[in-house]
This record gives C-alpha cells, sequence and structure tokens, in this order.
C-alpha cells in the first residue's frame, strides 16, 4: 500500500466567473492534465495540483440523442471536447440538435438544470 496523500475531489462543475472552467488536476512532474479524481497521475504516477481548464477546445467526437433520458427531450447533441492545454470532456451543446464536425471550435458556457456541462459552438448565433 502507498503512503501517497490522496488529493481533494475536484468539482468536474465548471465555475461561472468572467468564463466558464473545469477544475481538476496537472502533474507536477509530467504536466499531463486529468479532469477526474484520482489519486495520482495516470502516465507518470507523479503528484497532482489544483488547475482549472477552458473555457475553448476543440471537438473530438459528437454524436446526436434521439431518444428521452431523465427528462432529457430529444434530439440533443453530445460532444467530447478536448479543452485547451486541458483534458477531454463529455459535455452538452447549447442550441444544436446535430452533431459537430471534429475540430470545431467550442467554449464552456456553465451547468444545466440538470447538472450537465454545456458548450457552444463558436461562431454561431444561438
Amino acid at each position: 500500500m502507498s503512503n501517497r496523500p490522496v488529493p481533494p475531489l475536484p468539482d468536474a462543475r465548471p465555475r461561472l466567473g468572467p468564463s466558464a472552467t473545469i477544475a481538476g488536476f496537472r502533474c507536477t512532474e509530467c504536466r499531463h492534465p486529468v479532469g477526474l479524481p484520482a489519486p495520482w497521475c495516470p502516465l507518470c504516477h507523479g503528484q497532482l495540483q489544483a488547475a482549472e481548464f477552458g473555457p475553448g477546445g476543440a471537438v473530438w467526437s459528437s454524436t446526436v440523442f434521439r431518444v428521452p433520458l431523465d427528462g432529457r427531450v430529444p434530439p440533443w447533441s453530445l460532444a467530447y471536447v478536448d479543452l485547451d492545454e486541458g483534458p477531454r470532456i463529455l459535455a452538452h451543446v447549447a442550441g444544436s440538435t446535430g452533431r459537430l464536425d471534429v475540430g470545431r471550435r467550442v467554449e464552456l458556457v456553465g451547468e444545466s438544470a440538470e447538472g450537465d456541462v454545456v458548450v457552444r459552438e463558436l461562431g454561431v448565433s444561438t
């Protein structure tokens, strides 16, 4: 068993201020970003320190849900987003009912009433 201290759990919800951010960790040794709670870096096992990621990012993949789920009325879009200098997150896409192109620029805008991370497409009026 390791004597490494377990870091505090990050708040995975965006914090709203001048711009939304995701709270997570960054490895102090290899600088790898970590968006989920972890006792150490998943790449090099180094120590983690608190970090903020976002608000910008690029779509890695997206899909459209066409079935109702937990009160969400279809269709609704989800995207995996690679945050700039940060981890990959899953987010709902505000105002979109279609798939987003890979590489499309988005930004964090906050949290839905259901507690989901929400992004919006850049360059698109909603």
